[in-house]
């Protein structure tokens, strides 16, 4: 064990006794933040806009400001990127985050001096925890890799503007500086395929210890890396690798290709950063589900998903969630973001303290039948398909074939991308449709009624998903193709 390990193991436990102590009192937490966000603010544009000067609890907080979404706070948002300063926070943000919206196109959402430690702090509490718990922290005197955007950023605007890896990536401490993988000229490649080459080339005789990024984009480093040394795992490149850490997608359905590629079993730390926020992290390799962070700035809203779309839907605080429902999540924060949905959808899986997984996309789901089914339902019932039948996959998209051949009901169609494709695929297909029935009630009718014939198969080729990534411009970096539609748009583009 080197120095830097070394000192590490009791820092970490420090920092560790600090997130136990705000995370054992996390409604006191909130009511803190909502009060210094409103005192943050009443001076603003918003402020002024939403009687700020009249909100003294939660309920007033509701009354005056309204859950949005990006569309709903653009026409400050676009002042902001002017630079006009005290719109929605004090001052003026020091970046724009730069981001793709589903409906909205390109959003720009502010950082501020307030909201950067946010997202810098709750990364590196994750993996103190993982130390303080585990007592495992060599890897911190190896080379670190971060699979991430381009940290260039332009400033030809009011407010200097990237995205949020490349952001960050001007804020990593200076300890782990010079451990840390790729250097500036190759992370500042454009193009995906040109820049894992080149973050292959130069990594390849590193000692790397810890790799972080999200699964897809790691796995086409990984392929690339092993064709390019001619080894049979990552482990034969990299002897000290211990550490991945993921975020941006389940984990579950590559954990069998990972552990294929690597040759070898690695603990994972799960992350939950969004443009918005650093909304949790995993702060235990024994329980389930990841740490709400609510001491950070952030103060968290709950609607229950399926009254998601009413015209008055329940609107509740932290203290008045329940286990294992599904909420849209919306937040306010110290970036200047107020009742937004960030378009997540959350469940609980610990109210002491508060721990939860992301189940999917508020606008993310397939429910043409009025099933809806979720990401989570998907995935959960793949994962258990794939261990049962011996199959690995790449990835998969569900799509509602509303319009079948003639004599056929509807069906859902499922576009797997297999690794390893399972010897019987007609008993795949079926034991993936009975997966699918035990996790959601209403497909489970909706086959037993006969309105809709068990699902079908559509075994894309390799690289299919991210030939179509390609295809849209968004291959690499922090984009993820989405795993459930309502629509046939990325199906009929993948056929």
């Amino acid at each position: 064990m080197g120095l830097k390990s070394w000192l590490s193991i009791p820092f970490a436990k420090l920092e560790a006794n600090k997130v136990k102590k705000w995370s054992n009192a996390p409604i006191v937490a909130q009511k803190n933040v909502l009060e210094e966000l409103i005192g943050g603010a009443k001076n603003t544009q918003f402020g002024k806009d939403h009687q700020f000067s009249e909100i003294t609890t939660y309920e007033a907080f509701k009354k005056h400001v309204p859950v949005t979404d990006y569309e709903g706070l653009k026409s400050y948002v676009d002042q902001v990127k002017d630079g006009v300063a005290d719109v929605l926070w004090k001052g003026k943000p020091i970046y724009l985050c730069k981001t793709s919206g589903t409906t909205s196109g390109t959003k720009y959402i502010p950082i501020t001096k307030e909201s950067i430690s946010n997202h810098i702090d709750a990364a590196r509490n994750a993996i103190l925890c993982y130390i303080a718990e585990t007592g495992k922290a060599q890897f911190v005197d190896h080379k670190m890799i971060f699979l991430q955007g381009s940290p260039e950023l332009d400033t030809t605007g009011a407010i200097p503007t990237g995205r949020l890896s490349g952001i960050v990536a001007h804020h990593v401490p200076n300890y782990l500086q010079k451990n840390r993988m790729p250097s500036f000229k190759p992370n500042c490649i454009d193009d995906w395929e040109k820049k894992v080459a080149a973050i292959v080339k130069e990594t390849s005789k590193e000692r790397m210890s810890l790799i972080s990024g999200i699964p897809p984009w790691v796995q086409m480093y990984f392929e690339r890396l092993l064709k390019q040394t001619g080894k049979q795992y990552i482990k034969d490149v990299f002897p000290d690798f211990s550490l991945f850490i993921y975020g941006g997608v389940n984990y579950g359905p590559y954990a069998p290709i990972f552990e294929k590629l690597i040759g070898k079993k690695v603990d994972t730390i799960e992350l939950y950063p969004a443009s918005e926020g650093f909304i949790a992290y995993q702060d235990s390799q024994v329980a389930e589900g990841m740490l709400l962070n609510v001491n950070a700035g952030i103060f968290y809203e709950f609607i229950p998903a399926d009254e998601f779309f009413d015209e008055n839907p329940t609107r509740i605080a932290l203290e008045d969630v329940k286990l294992h429902v599904n909420y849209a999540l919306i937040l306010s924060s110290n970036a200047g973001l107020w009742g937004y949905s960030i378009g997540d959808t959350v469940k609980f899986t610990s109210l002491s303290p508060y721990r939860l997984i992301v189940s999917g996309r508020i606008k993310h789901f397939t429910s043409a039948f009025g099933e809806h089914v979720i990401a989570e339902e998907a995935e959960s019932a793949m994962q258990v398909t794939c261990t049962d039948q011996q199959a690995t996959i790449n990835d998969f998209h569900l799509a509602p074939q509303v319009n079948p051949p003639e004599g056929e009901l509807p069906f859902h169609e499922w576009f797997i991308e297999f690794q390893d494709k399972p010897t019987d695929l007609k008993g795949f297909s079926q034991q993936l449709d009975k997966e699918l029935q035990k996790r959601n009630s209403y497909y489970k009718d909706l086959i037993s009624g006969n309105i809709l014939q068990p699902l079908k198969i559509n075994a894309v080729k390799k690289s299919a998903f991210q030939d179509y990534m390609k295809s849209i411009g968004k291959l690499g970096g922090q984009n993820k193709l989405p795993r459930l539609a309502n629509d046939r748009k990325i199906a009929d583009q993948l056929l």
